[in-house]
């Protein structure tokens, strides 16, 4: 099948992507042997060094949960405040007015352009100096902090890209019809750009989730990774305790990314327009709503078919 992106291989093309193919998974499957005999001759595929983790709860309960725990506490705490204040902050970058646009800009380019890690070093000191927050609690916060600075400032620039990625119809149909800018973006371009802007959030949620390491190992901040360390300390098995935890991050951030590719079907699905064009007097009873601030049956749900069919 061709298409404007892809052209159907012929017969030479088809034989030489089997031969690459096939030269991929060789050099794949020495690959994996070469890791394998290394770490046989090392000792590291012993049952010993595994066992901890098959034939016992000890080392879930004592060092993987209470790190998990915490490494999601914060994550999720991150996310919380990480994402209505990107969604502030990248509809302020659109507004008319400058002071607003202006202040917002230099707020959002400032903490995209600083490393997570310093942000988090920073909020540590300023916790240690200026607050009464407990030595304890402040590894906490600070990483929090961190995370929730950065990933504000770049969920601000995907809410942005999101919002401008919509076909300029959409906003001037809003307009059309009587909708004030603040009723234009809550009813009309936010909604839509939720499904544009879906991949690119749970991604950087996933950053969320992996950058709670970079707490644990500089600010003593006790999440999965420094559990992680602690137990191949106790176990003497350094390379089975990071296995584990590996596969814990990537089962966690699987998840996430499967409920968003889940999340993104749902809403393209609901999304699909009819294709129906408004008549005069749908117009002029969307007007009336959007001047009163109601949506009586639903009214506003045609707009998008003002401009046609989404694609």
């Amino acid at each position: 099948m061709t298409s404007v992106l892809f052209d159907t291989p012929g017969p030479r093309a088809k034989r030489r992507n089997i031969l690459y193919t096939a030269a991929f998974l060789v050099v794949l499957a020495a690959l994996v042997w070469w890791v394998y005999t290394a770490m046989n001759d090392k000792g590291q595929l012993d049952w010993a060094l595994w066992k901890p983790f098959f034939t016992g709860s000890e080392a879930y309960t004592t060092y993987i949960w209470p790190g998990l725990q915490k490494t999601l506490e914060a994550a999720a705490l991150a996310m919380v405040i990480a994402l209505p204040l990107g969604a502030v902050l990248g509809i302020a970058r659109l507004s008319d007015h400058a002071w607003v646009r202006v202040v917002a800009s230099v707020l959002v380019e400032f903490f995209r352009a600083i490393p997570v890690l310093v942000l988090m070093i920073f909020g540590l000191a300023l916790f240690a100096q200026y607050t009464g927050v407990s030595s304890d609690d402040r590894p906490f916060y600070a990483v929090v902090t961190g995370l929730v600075l950065y990933n504000a400032s770049v969920l601000a620039e995907i809410v942005r890209a999101g919002i401008l990625s919509l076909p300029r119809g959409q906003s001037e149909a809003a307009l059309a019809i009587g909708l004030r800018k603040g009723q234009m973006m809550r009813l009309v371009l936010l909604p839509q750009s939720v499904t544009v802007m879906l991949p690119a959030i749970v991604s950087q949620l996933v950053v969320i989730v992996k950058d709670t390491a970079l707490g644990g190992a500089v600010l003593t901040f006790p999440e999965l990774l420094a559990s992680a360390n602690t137990m191949s300390g106790y176990y003497g098995n350094f390379i089975a305790s990071l296995t584990v935890v590996a596969v814990i991050y990537v089962a966690i951030n699987f998840s996430l990314t499967s409920f968003a590719h889940w999340l993104e079907g749902r809403l393209r699905r609901g999304k699909k327009s009819t294709g129906a064009v408004l008549g005069t007097q749908d117009v002029a009873e969307v007007a009336g709503s959007a001047a009163t601030g109601a949506d009586p049956a639903g009214s506003l749900s045609g707009i998008g078919d003002i401009t046609g069919p989404k694609k």
